[in-house]
């Protein structure tokens, strides 16, 4: 399997805001976007001499939504597919698919500072879905599951110190969260609102659709 071997901070630096890509990092003043918000590369200083159309904001709005949730065309495209064949709004089905996946609904709960960290905790086997262990990051959680660290995991300095940075950062609404247990539940569906990024998810599908 592929993996993204370079600088996560440039990825922000690129789409010209905070993805929040290295959790704790990322409201430090270590923050590589705070101190060059400018494009990476040797003319990233420099003025775009290209006219910024149509197809390059829907360019960067898809590269932005891969990014943030961590995932490669392949995969991306795949949910655009799957989007398109369930009923309703496309772009909706779309987000719900992305926040749906298990990786990122560690992160949304808490029991992780990044969905990186959420992924590889995910497939080490740290997290169980309504008792059984889960290590596909890719699961699509449904309503009424209960995700929660494995009983060896839930002592874990790595848990213990995400959920304490995520209270400040709480969780989406369509998640319940009991931290004492600690515990999470699925008990609605994603929209688009509930994400934290601003995503127009109809130029991704204009996109797709050309």
């Amino acid at each position: 399997m592929s993996r993204y071997l370079d600088s996560v901070c440039k990825l922000c630096r690129r789409e010209g805001e905070k993805l929040f890509l290295k959790g704790r990092r990322c409201i430090g003043p270590k923050c590589s976007f705070e101190r060059r918000s400018y494009p990476p590369g040797d003319h990233g200083q420099k003025p775009p001499t290209r006219a910024r159309g149509e197809f390059r904001r829907q360019l960067r709005t898809k590269q932005k939504a891969k990014r943030i949730y961590g995932i490669y065309e392949k995969q991306f495209r795949n949910y655009y597919f799957k989007a398109t064949r369930q009923t309703g709004i496309t772009g909706e089905n779309l987000i719900a698919l992305l926040e749906r996946r298990l990786d990122n609904v560690v992160y949304r709960l808490g029991f992780a500072t990044s969905r990186k960290q959420a992924r590889q905790l995910v497939k080490h086997n740290h997290f169980t879905v309504n008792g059984k262990r889960v290590n596909i990051p890719s699961y699509l959680v449904q309503i009424g599951d209960v995700i929660t660290p494995r009983e060896k995991s839930r002592d874990s300095i790595t848990i213990q110190e995400a959920l304490e940075f995520s209270k400040q950062r709480g969780a989406p609404e369509w998640l319940e969260l009991d931290a004492d247990k600690p515990e999470g539940r699925v008990q609605g569906t994603p929209i688009v609102e509930h994400i934290a990024a601003e995503l127009d998810t109809q130029l991704i599908i204009e996109l797709y659709s050309r």
